[in-house]
């Protein structure tokens, strides 16, 4: 079977929560199938990165995505315009001039689209199954992100901004063969709001490498933290000032020398909107992030906002750590509070969670253990892969005995 791979970014090196999901998806397809890939170059990068994908997929096509530039002009006319900004910045003639050209003369049986951006490129190849993961449902995030503004003119704008994806989505989704949600939430919030068919929409959940996240020769340092998402995401950046505000001061109040880090770029990134102290170490990108979690007594999820799962959460289960996340941090996870982690909605909750599992020797074993024990039987990358594959071999065979 030949699959033709949109993706929204380079999906190697799979340091980040959707080039994780990426790279997991095509390299599951690549071991079963032909794989030609266009992907966009959202960063500079390593020929080692470009080697590797080569050695995955048949053919490998690079379109620099050019920048969104925010001015006060374009501003104003993305208020103005009937289609969300960010669709309307980041098209590109040369990612629709080369999916043209591959369409034409590899004649893929299938299109696999990762996210609204590469999806008005699919829908353009004439022929072949045609498969759209969301990976996050825009519109429910703007939706809930509403209520957080401070400001009445920033909740229009994120009402206005709701109300383009949620009609372009509506728009969009219905078109694609198969959809993929990410989360059972997200796949009920799809159906109720689109003209879908239930079996045009289905649950791949995200997942962990367990073999990769080995690292038990790492020694966790006491009373640390650490967030391991970058501050670049706004859910990321909103789960930190949240944290900082209102939760970290009372865990400081009751144990004067934790320490919490915060991994990841923060390029462009409101660092003086944050209320940093001696207690908050900024890491910046970290080439492996590993080590970091692992040495962290404590994963700390205080998301209020976003979609998907937490690949955060499961990375941190993998390699030991114990976490504690919102109701919404671990949204879409099959987990059990005090089972596999310690939930907390209220700041004052969340606080006196995380207090208490730095006392406790015992708790944080046992919630290592038992989150390690479910990611390796629920969360293989390996084992979802393999599932994904088994779907779309089974429906491009349908279709084909239509026919």
């Amino acid at each position: 079977m030949r699959v033709l791979f949109l993706s929204t970014w380079f999906p190697y090196p799979p340091n980040q929560g959707s080039k994780i999901r990426a790279y997991y998806l095509l390299k599951a397809l690549a071991a079963r199938h032909e794989v030609a890939l266009v992907a966009f170059e959202d960063v500079d990068l390593d020929p080692t990165w470009v080697a590797h994908i080569r050695q995955l997929c048949t053919r490998v096509e690079i379109i620099r995505r050019k920048p969104f530039a925010v001015s006060a002009g374009r501003t104003w006319l993305g208020w103005l315009s009937p289609l969300p900004s960010a669709v309307v910045a980041i098209h590109s003639p040369e990612m629709a001039e080369q999916v043209s050209q591959i369409a034409r003369s590899w004649k893929p049986d299938v299109v696999v689209a990762l996210t609204f951006v590469t999806a008005p490129y699919a829908l353009t190849v004439p022929e072949g199954f045609k498969v759209l993961d969301i990976d996050n449902f825009m519109a429910r995030m703007l939706q809930e992100a509403i209520p957080m503004a401070t400001i009445s003119m920033a909740r229009l704008r994120r009402w206005l901004a709701y109300r383009k994806f949620l009609r372009y989505e509506s728009n969009l989704y219905p078109k694609f063969d198969l959809c993929l949600a990410v989360t059972e939430a997200d796949r009920s919030a799809v159906l109720r709001q689109m003209s879908l068919r239930p079996d045009q929409i289905i649950v791949t959940p995200n997942g962990v490498d367990t073999q990769y996240n080995q690292l038990d020769t790492v020694t966790p340092v006491p009373n640390t933290l650490i967030f391991n998402g970058a501050l670049t995401y706004n859910a990321n950046y909103d789960a930190m000032s949240y944290f900082l505000r209102e939760i970290y001061p009372q865990i400081i109040r009751q144990l004067p020398d934790v320490r919490l880090r915060v991994t990841g770029s923060t390029v462009d990134v409101d660092l003086e909107g944050l209320p940093l102290d001696g207690h908050v170490e900024l890491t910046g990108y970290l080439p492996d992030i590993r080590p970091a979690i692992a040495q962290s007594w404590v994963c700390v999820v205080p998301l209020r906002m976003g979609g998907g799962t937490r690949l955060k959460i499961l990375e941190a289960m993998s390699l030991g750590t114990p976490v504690v996340s919102t109701v919404k941090g671990a949204e879409g996870l099959d987990v059990e509070d005090s089972t596999h982690l310690l939930l907390a909605e209220t700041p004052g909750e969340f606080a006196k969670q995380v207090v208490r599992l730095l006392h406790s020797v015992e708790l944080r074993e046992s919630l290592r253990t038992n989150a390690k024990r479910l990611v390796s039987e629920r969360y293989e990358w390996s084992q979802i892969g393999a599932d994904f594959c088994g779907t779309v071999e089974q429906l491009v065979s349908r279709e084909r005995n239509k026919n």
